[in-house]
Order: C-alpha cells, then sequence, then structure tokens
C-alpha cells in the first residue's frame, strides 16, 4: 500500500489568518488566530507554541514579503552602496500600499522590545547609513529615508497619509535628496 501524500503545512494560512485579525483591528491572540484560521487553539500552537512564536513568524513572514519587494526593486540586495539601498527603500515606501500587519511588531506591548530588535537586525542593512559618508551626504541620505518612514507609517496607521496625487511630487523629491533619478 502506498504512503498516503504529504500534506503541506497550515503555517502559512496559519500566518495568513493571523494578520487578518491585526488588519481588522482585533486584538491578536492565539485564540483569535486560531478561530480566524479555522483551527482549534491546540492546532494553531502545534506550529507556534506561543503568542511570543506567533508575532516573531509574524514579524518575519512580514519581512519576508519587505525583502522581496526591495530585492525587486535592488537586484544587488542590501549589499549595493547605501544610496541604493535608501533610494530602493523610498520607492517601496512611497509607492507601495501598507496597512495595519506592517505594524505586527507592535501587536503586543509585552513583546515590543523583542520585536523591535527582531525587525531592527533584519530591516536595518536596507536603511543604515553608513556613518563614515560626509555629514551632508549622511543627512540627505537620512532624510530621505525618514521621508520614506513617514509614508509608510501614515499609510500603515491610515492616519493622515499622503494623497495619491502627491505621491509622485513626494517620491521625486526624495530621489532627488539622494542624487538618485526618479522613476
Amino acid at each position: 500500500m502506498p504512503a498516503p501524500p504529504h500534506r503541506p503545512s497550515q503555517r502559512e494560512a496559519l500566518l495568513a489568518a493571523a494578520l487578518d485579525v491585526v488588519r481588522d483591528g482585533d486584538a491578536l491572540s492565539l485564540d483569535a488566530a486560531a478561530r480566524a484560521a479555522g483551527v482549534t487553539k491546540p492546532g494553531l500552537m502545534y506550529h507556534f507554541s506561543s503568542k511570543q512564536a506567533l508575532v516573531a513568524a509574524l514579524v518575519d513572514h512580514v519581512l519576508d514579503r519587505y525583502e522581496r519587494a526591495l530585492e525587486a526593486l535592488l537586484p544587488g540586495g542590501d549589499a549595493a552602496p547605501a544610496h541604493e539601498r535608501i533610494a530602493a527603500y523610498v520607492r517601496w515606501s512611497v509607492t507601495t500600499p501598507h496597512d495595519a500587519t506592517d505594524l505586527v511588531l507592535f501587536s503586543d506591548p509585552r513583546l515590543r522590545e523583542q520585536m523591535a530588535e527582531r525587525w531592527a537586525a533584519r530591516f536595518a542593512p536596507w536603511v543604515e547609513v553608513p556613518t563614515d559618508l560626509a555629514p551632508d551626504e549622511r543627512a540627505r541620505l537620512q532624510t530621505a529615508r525618514l521621508m520614506a518612514d513617514g509614508c509608510w507609517f501614515a499609510d500603515a496607521t491610515g492616519v493622515l497619509p499622503l494623497a495619491p496625487h502627491d505621491r509622485e511630487a513626494v517620491l521625486a523629491t526624495a530621489l532627488d535628496l539622494i542624487g538618485s533619478p526618479t522613476p
């Protein structure tokens, strides 16, 4: 008798359901994530043994998505020069739709510090500005990066997001600061 076919992991579906909980503005818990996924809490805990494990997996899931998008904009990846990495981040931040799931690292105040460290370790290579650059170049790169952070955060929170008709001009201004060609 042949072995039964291997069942694919439910991990991706569970993460998507947990992100839906966050997107809907509900409190993220193991129970809420399990309900959203249509599984039992023990079924969810088979994949994520604790809320901390779930949130860490969500942070990694979101950052994996970000990195794929950034790599598409910058084939050299995070090894590219700072001005190219920041330009890719600016383009991504201003042109990509963002929502509450982008803020999953803040989903549990008790885990905020740990998740912020995890986020910084993964995302810093994309946005860090080397300290050995000339001060005026550092300032321009930092300013463009903070403009991008602002666009991303405003979109993710839904609080005073940039109007669609202003995005192209803001993008051009940020890229001009970097000395990068506009799209």
